[in-house]
Formats: C-alpha cells, structure tokens, sequence
C-alpha cells in the first residue's frame, strides 16, 4: 500500500462533524492498521472510519452485502434472484429486485482481501475513494468546484438498496464522483447509520486532483448566495451590458 502523496488538507476545511474517509481496496493486508474488532456493514464501516480510527476489515467482518460487491465472496442466488427484495416488500415482484443487480459495480472474484478505512487526518495512503458526510451547502461547494474548469455535468446514481455500491466501486472503476442521500437508501435508513439530511459524497483518486484544483479557485460562499434576487438579477444585468458595449466596440 502506497505511502500518502498528495495533500488532501482543503477537505478538512469544510465544517462537518463527521470527517471524511480515505477507502482502499487491497489484495495484500495493509501494514500497520489494526484489524477491526467487530461485524458491521459497509456503510456502517464509513462511519466508523470518519469518527475513529483506521482499521482494515476483512470478510469475516463484513455483514449485509459488503463481501459481495468487494468480490470476497460468492455471489447469492436468494439475493439475486430477486426474492428478498419482494420478500420484505422493498419491491413489488422478484423481477424489479433482480434489475438492479444488473447496474451496481461489483469487484472481480477474488481480487480484494482487505477494505481499508481512515479518517482524513489519520490518512497515510492514497485512497482510492474519498466519502464526504456533507450537506446540500457543501454539496453545491463541491459540484460547483469540480465543474470550474471542465463544465461538464455532475450526476447522481443510485437504486433504493446497495447503496454502499453507488459509494464505493462504481466510483472506483467508474472514475465519477457520485453523491447519495443516505435517507433514500433503504438500508443506511433503517439501521440509522447517518443522522437525517446526511448526503455521502464520493470522490475517485482521479477527480481528487481536479476537484481540490477547483476548490482553490472558487468562492466557496459567493456574495450572490446571500444578497438577494434583486442584487443577483442587477449583476447579471450588468455582466451581461458589459459583454454587449465589449463586442459592439470591436
């Protein structure tokens, strides 16, 4: 596992009481982080990584769906088929429940032993995702940032269960930053893992640099956010004359 070699600090500047997570994904056992001393789902793991400290988990440790979209495990034709979804009325039929297993990123058989977790400030490895706990005031500061420069569009994916796989792989091999709402995901919700309006932000290792590049040049609480819809419409007014008298004078 390589050695932290980026400065990840400007995260550190949002004001959230839950600090983001560093998550690696391993085939060889990290050194120097303890093993975690207890069972728990994924998602319950990113919350313990952002209020503790790092550990490594491995299969043994993991409950609910954790072993099957790292690959630590085979998968299970009870869940796949569909029927637990129908079973616990999460879905009307086992067909609807089956439909998302065709959409969620699930790791390579075999390929992830160890899943590692690190609250920011205790980070000293690369991660290869970084989870935010944040709000929609933060959530905007983010999307806004990683746009500055590409404008390209920011989505959000997501299905009512598996949620951690939307968190953790799709961003992963997908190299998309990707943001859930934990009260829309049906499992995050009824084990109250995240206190309510929490919104999981997940960014790649590959959008770490162009993200925290956008941070840098943006404002992070425009003027314009707060003076009001008159003052927002007199600057827009203005911008907009000023580009017309600028082309009319060429």
């Amino acid at each position: 596992m390589k050695a932290l070699t980026r400065d990840l600090s400007i995260f550190s500047e949002f004001e959230l009481d839950l600090k983001p997570v560093g998550v690696k994904f391993l085939l060889f056992k990290p050194e120097g982080v303890a093993k975690l001393q207890k069972k728990m789902s994924i998602c319950e793991m990113l919350k313990e990584g952002q209020s503790g400290k790092p550990f490594y988990a491995e299969v043994d440790n993991f409950t609910c769906v954790g072993p099957l979209i790292t690959g630590m495990a085979e998968t299970d034709p009870v869940f796949e088929s569909g029927h637990i979804g129908e079973e616990l009325h999460i879905f009307e039929e086992a067909r609807a429940n089956r439909r998302l297993y065709h959409y969620i990123t699930k790791l390579e058989r075999d390929s992830v032993r160890y899943v590692a977790f690190s609250p920011l400030k205790k980070l000293t490895y690369d991660p290869d995702v970084l989870v935010l706990a944040s709000d929609n005031r933060h959530l905007e500061i983010i999307l806004r940032a990683m746009c500055f420069s590409t404008g390209k569009m920011w989505s959000s994916l997501g299905t009512p269960v598996i949620a951690c796989s939307w968190l953790l792989t799709y961003p992963y091999i997908s190299g998309e930053v990707n943001f859930v709402v934990t009260e829309v995901s049906h499992g995050m919700t009824a084990k109250q893992v995240y206190p309510a309006g929490t919104i999981l932000i997940s960014i790649p290792y590959d959008k770490l640099g162009p993200v925290m590049d956008g941070l840098r040049k943006i404002e992070w609480y425009p003027s314009m956010f707060t003076e009001g819809r008159e003052a927002h419409d007199k600057k827009f007014v203005e911008a907009a004359e000023s580009l017309h008298k600028r082309l009319e004078s060429q």
